[in-house]
C-alpha cells in the first residue's frame, strides 16, 4: 500500500503544462523546473495566498463564532491532488481546498481549524456541530440542500479516465454500456452512472458493470491492469493523474450536475447555521479583489472558476 509520501512523490512528477504559478513566496519543493512559473509548491511550507480581515463581511459570522476566533472547518482525508493531499514531509495537509477555505477564513477575521476526516464523517460533523463548515469538493444537490446551507466556489466537473492510447470516448450512457467503470460510493458521480446503467437496461443494451475502490491507488492499479475500463472521478483529480502518472487520458467530461443542471462545488453548512451569508460574502469578495484567481491558477483549476458565489443554486436533481 503506498504511504502518503509516495503519493506526494507522484505528484512532484506532474506536468508543467497543467499546472499554473506558485502563488506567493518562492517555493522550496516545487513541481516542475526550478525557478520556472510553471512549477508548484508541494513542500509543507506552503507560501498560501492570503486574505485581509473585511469588517462589514467579518460581522456576518454568528456572535459565537466571531468570539471563538477559529473557524472549524471538515475536509477529506483521502489524498486527491491537486484538492487535498500531503506535503512531502508526509504529514502537512496541502491542496485547493484547504488554500480557499483559508482565504475565506482571512475575510472572516478568523484563524482556520482544519479537520481531515473521512468523507462519511463530513456531513457527520456537520450534523453534530462538530464543524462550522465543509470545503471538500461537495457538489450542490437537492437532496443535500434540505439539510445543508451552500456557498458555490467552483464549477463541478467529472471526466473519464482510461488508458493511454484508446480510441474509446464517452458522449452518453451508451458509451459505457458493457463496460467495467469505478466510481467512488456515495459520489455523484455514482449517482450519474448508475442511471446511464439503468438507461441502458431499458433502451436494450448491457448495464455497466460497477466497481468501488477505497483508494484511488487501488483504482489506479486496476486501470493499468484491466480489471477496470474505466474511472469516473472528479475533473480535477483525473487531470492531475494524468498529467503526472503519463499512463492514462480523459476520455470524456460532463458536468457534476448531470444534463439537467452545471454542477457547482460549495462551501457546505448546516443549514440554519447562520454562516452561510458569510461565506458567500467572503468568496465574492476574494474573487472580485483577484486572490481567488491566484489560488485557482496555482491549481491548474481556472478553467472551474465562478464569476460570484451562489447561495443554494439549483443542484443536482434528487433520483
Amino acid at each position: 500500500m503506498k504511504t502518503r509520501r509516495t503519493l506526494a512523490a507522484v505528484a512532484a512528477l506532474t506536468a508543467s503544462a497543467l499546472l499554473g504559478g506558485c502563488g506567493e513566496g518562492d517555493a522550496q519543493e516545487s513541481v516542475g523546473s526550478k525557478g520556472s512559473k510553471n512549477s508548484i509548491n508541494i513542500g509543507p511550507d506552503q507560501h498560501r495566498v492570503r486574505g485581509k480581515k473585511v469588517d462589514s463581511i467579518a460581522a456576518k459570522v454568528p456572535a459565537a463564532i466571531r468570539e471563538r476566533g477559529t473557524l472549524r472547518i471538515g475536509g477529506s482525508s483521502d489524498a486527491s491532488a491537486p484538492l487535498g493531499f500531503y506535503a512531502t514531509d508526509d504529514k502537512t495537509r496541502i491542496g485547493s481546498e484547504l488554500d480557499i477555505a483559508t482565504l475565506v477564513a482571512d475575510t472572516l477575521g478568523l484563524k482556520i481549524d482544519f479537520q481531515p476526516v473521512s468523507w462519511e464523517n463530513l456531513f457527520v460533523g456537520l450534523d453534530s456541530s462538530k464543524f462550522d463548515g465543509v470545503f471538500s469538493n461537495v457538489t450542490v444537490t437537492e437532496e443535500r440542500k434540505e439539510k445543508y446551507d451552500f456557498a458555490t466556489y467552483r464549477l463541478d466537473d467529472l471526466a473519464f479516465e482510461a488508458k493511454k492510447g484508446t480510441s474509446w470516448r464517452i458522449k452518453g450512457p451508451e458509451d459505457v454500456a458493457g463496460k467495467t467503470v469505478s466510481v467512488s460510493s456515495g459520489t455523484n458521480q455514482e449517482k450519474i452512472l448508475v442511471d446511464w446503467s439503468k438507461q441502458n437496461e431499458k433502451a436494450g443494451r448491457k448495464p455497466v458493470d460497477i466497481k468501488y475502490f477505497q483508494k484511488d491507488t487501488d483504482y489506479y492499479l486496476a486501470l493499468q491492469s484491466g480489471r477496470i475500463d474505466a474511472y469516473f472521478g472528479p475533473n480535477p483529480t483525473a487531470a492531475y493523474h494524468v498529467a503526472s502518472a503519463g499512463q492514462t487520458q480523459i476520455i470524456g467530461r460532463f458536468s457534476g450536475g448531470g444534463a439537467q443542471v452545471q454542477g457547482k462545488i460549495a462551501a457546505a453548512t448546516k443549514k440554519g447555521s447562520g454562516l452561510v451569508d458569510a461565506y458567500a460574502a467572503a468568496l465574492d469578495h476574494v474573487i472580485e479583489d483577484g486572490s481567488y484567481a491566484k489560488v485557482l491558477k496555482r491549481w491548474g483549476l481556472s478553467s472551474e472558476a465562478v464569476k460570484k458565489s451562489e447561495i443554494n443554486p439549483p443542484g443536482l436533481p434528487t433520483s
